[in-house]
């Protein structure tokens, strides 16, 4: 008996399709390592609004009923044909779902070391941002050097670390916000300008200033479209990363005409395995150098595992600046 106990594990599941209220403690068999694996046991867990979504929706055959998309943690096992990761290494990872979880299961591929600089808890926090942040910009939206963005949602978790990175990378960098607060915020990462879209009209505020963009990356689900259109420079793209309410996209076709624009978007987590490795690839290279110095986490605040419920509250409220988390490690392993 007390075998087997030691080989389950706290986790987070979704019971039901609802609100935070459905997230509740379970006992799970402990995941094993298949072939080009890894098992880490979990530190901490970011929140992310895939995972309100996720949720929102309740359980399904294609994904696992733990959410959870990004963590960090230590290497517990590896399974089969796993190289230069080793057992006890501190790392963090993007992991398909189980984040919310004492031990959670990656691909190898997509497996990072701590960066110098970071904690293991602000680790965690990045994954997921650094993924969405690249693939957008630099192949989804095919961002050249030189080029500039506009941000909408500056201080979510996705813009913080966007800000920087683009920042970093020598591109100027526009941003919507949603109070003062978050503007002034945006501001001190780096951002160019930043408009709060509750008081400002951003779109008339950069034509004035003659402001145009190259890449728009939109978490509104569509909502600034016609204003995205009258920023947007000659050929550029923009970029969705929220379907919003899920109705159709109104689209002033004779504007897209005019700039040769392109609309388009991304769902990061059912992107295959090979593109994921390939950003994967990317980030070693031209990002994780960066972690730590040019690009720091924001962490706005910090729940117990047992406490999900409480994160989704808040995030969804939409009131944080950075990333919200889970601490997992607190539980008895």
């Amino acid at each position: 008996m007390g075998n087997i106990e030691s080989m389950s594990q706290d986790v987070i599941a979704i019971a039901r399709a609802g609100g935070p209220e459905v997230l509740t403690m379970a006992r799970r068999d402990r995941p094993q390592p298949a072939s080009g694996q890894v098992l880490i046991r979990v530190h901490s867990a970011g929140i992310n609004r895939h995972d309100c979504g996720q949720r929102s929706r309740g359980p399904n055959t294609h994904e696992s009923d733990i959410p959870g998309l990004e963590v960090s943690g230590h290497i517990e096992s590896v399974g089969g044909d796993v190289r230069g990761i080793e057992v006890g290494s501190p790392v963090c990872a993007l992991v398909d779902g189980g984040g919310y979880a004492q031990y959670a299961i990656a691909d190898a591929a997509n497996v990072f070391p701590v960066p110098a600089h970071l904690s293991l808890r602000e680790a965690a926090s990045v994954p997921e941002a650094a993924f969405t942040s690249w693939y957008n910009f630099f192949s989804v939206g095919a961002m050249q050097p030189d080029e500039t963005a506009l941000i909408h949602g500056g201080t979510s978790g996705v813009g913080v670390f966007a800000i920087q990175l683009l920042r970093a990378l020598g591109h100027a960098v526009y941003t919507t916000c949603g109070s003062d607060e978050k503007v002034a915020f945006a501001r001190s990462l780096g951002a160019n300008d930043a408009f709060n879209y509750r008081t400002d009209d951003f779109a008339k505020r950069m034509a004035e200033a003659g402001i145009g963009v190259d890449v728009v990356l939109d978490m509104s689900g569509g909502r600034y479209i016609d204003q995205n259109l009258a920023v947007l420079a000659y050929g550029g793209r923009i970029v969705h990363l929220s379907q919003g309410p899920g109705g159709p996209l109104p689209v002033p076709l004779r504007a897209v005409m005019q700039k040769e624009a392109r609309i388009t978007g991304s769902l990061m987590r059912p992107l295959a395995p090979a593109r994921k490795r390939k950003v994967a690839e990317a980030l070693k290279e031209h990002v994780w150098p960066l972690l730590g110095e040019a690009i720091r986490p924001v962490i706005s605040e910090v729940y117990p595992l047992a406490e999900a419920h409480s994160a989704h509250r808040r995030l969804e409220q939409g009131e944080n600046i950075g990333k919200l988390l889970l601490a997992v490690e607190s539980i008895a392993q």
